[in-house]
Parts: C-alpha cells; sequence; structure tokens
C-alpha cells in the first residue's frame, strides 16, 4: 500500500494524519482524496487500502455507529467501536469477501476524560497506542516518534511532530504525499492546519 498515515495522543486530545493520494500500484488517480473520516461527534479513522475497499468498510462502519447510536441514544465510547471495528475486520477475512483495509482510529472519551488511539489491520488485529503510523509512514517515521514523543506532550509539540513525521516522509520515500490532519478533543473533531493552528 502506498498510503501513509499518522496518529499521535497527548492527555487529552488526539491528532489524526492522512495523505491524500489515491491511486494503484504505481498510478496517481488523485492527489486530494480525504481519507480521515468522522465517524460520531468525537471518533474519526484514517484509513488505507484498496480503493473499493476502503469506502465500503468506511460506510458500512459510519451508518452502523449512527444506528447504534439512534437506537440507544448514545454515542459509542472510543473502546467499544474500536472492538466492533476490530470484529468486523476478523469476520471479514474469514469469508469470502475480506476487506483490504488498514486503519488508525482516534478519539475521546468523554466519560473518563480519555483520548485513545487505535491501530487495526486487514487481518482484524488491534492494539492501543499512544502514537503510531500506517502505510509507508511506518518505515520512516516511527524512530522520530520515539524520539519526540513522551505522555504529557502538549498540543503545539504534537503538532511539531506530526511536521516532523510528514518531513521525513518528503525526505525518504520516492513517493511525494499532501496531507490533511484532525484534531479529536473533548470539543469535538476539527481540521488541523499542519502550519501548526487549529
Amino acid at each position: 500500500m502506498t498510503e501513509c498515515s499518522f496518529g499521535i495522543t497527548g492527555k487529552d486530545f488526539v491528532l489524526l494524519a492522512s495523505d491524500q493520494s489515491a491511486g494503484r500500484s504505481i498510478i496517481k488517480m488523485k492527489s486530494d482524496e480525504n481519507k480521515i473520516r468522522q465517524l460520531s461527534p468525537s471518533l474519526c479513522m484514517a484509513y488505507g487500502g484498496e480503493p473499493g475497499d476502503t469506502e465500503n468498510f468506511v460506510d458500512f462502519v459510519e451508518r452502523n455507529l449512527r444506528l447504534y447510536q439512534i437506537r440507544h441514544n448514545i454515542e459509542l465510547a472510543p473502546a467499544p467501536a474500536s472492538a466492533y471495528i476490530r470484529r468486523i475486520l476478523a469476520e471479514a477475512i474469514r469469508s469470502r469477501r475480506p476487506y483490504v483495509v488498514s486503519l488508525l482510529l482516534g478519539g475521546y472519551d468523554k466519560i473518563k476524560d480519555e483520548s485513545h488511539l487505535y491501530w487495526m489491520d486487514p487481518y482484524g488485529t488491534k492494539v492501543k497506542v499512544p502514537y503510531t503510523a500506517n502505510g509507508l509512514g511506518i518505515y520512516v517515521a516511527l524512530s522520530t516518534m520515539d524520539k519526540y514523543w513522551y505522555p504529557d506532550i502538549t498540543r503545539e509539540e504534537a503538532g511539531q511532530l506530526l511536521k516532523r513525521c510528514i518531513d521525513e516522509v518528503k525526505l525518504r520515500l520516492a513517493y511525494q504525499f499532501s496531507f490533511n490532519a484532525v484534531e479529536i478533543d473533548k470539543d469535538g473533531v476539527r481540521e488541523y492546519k499542519l502550519d501548526g493552528s487549529a
């Protein structure tokens, strides 16, 4: 997969960034594709994989989470939402129609007052992480995150770290990406300007 996405948590926020390219193999078909989807008021997914699979999967997840919210009159918190999404992936891989989708799920739990970030792969593997990369970003940005991330990282420092990771990808990889980002906290989801302003 030629996608690239990043996630960073702080004490009370999550930053998600994803590239905006869409293509297959060595062909780029689009360079303005938004691959971060808001699933609920405080939950977002950055995804990558086969173009048809990603759209079908994300639409299916988004609609089912919305249906849950309508039926129970409550927004699903990040932890149970991640378990639900993991189950969909795990069941799909054992069927005749697996989803070739890897994703980062970021959200804010308003009840427990904490941020969540999950890494998931097409096989249904789910890991809660403080920071991560997906796609090609794994190869060049995890060491940068290891070096500069710490548990009480501020929003400004997390934004600078995200910029460092993006710069590392642009420096070391032959693919050229443009990125978009979102910030998730107790106030919901908003676009995050990669120059550092929310």
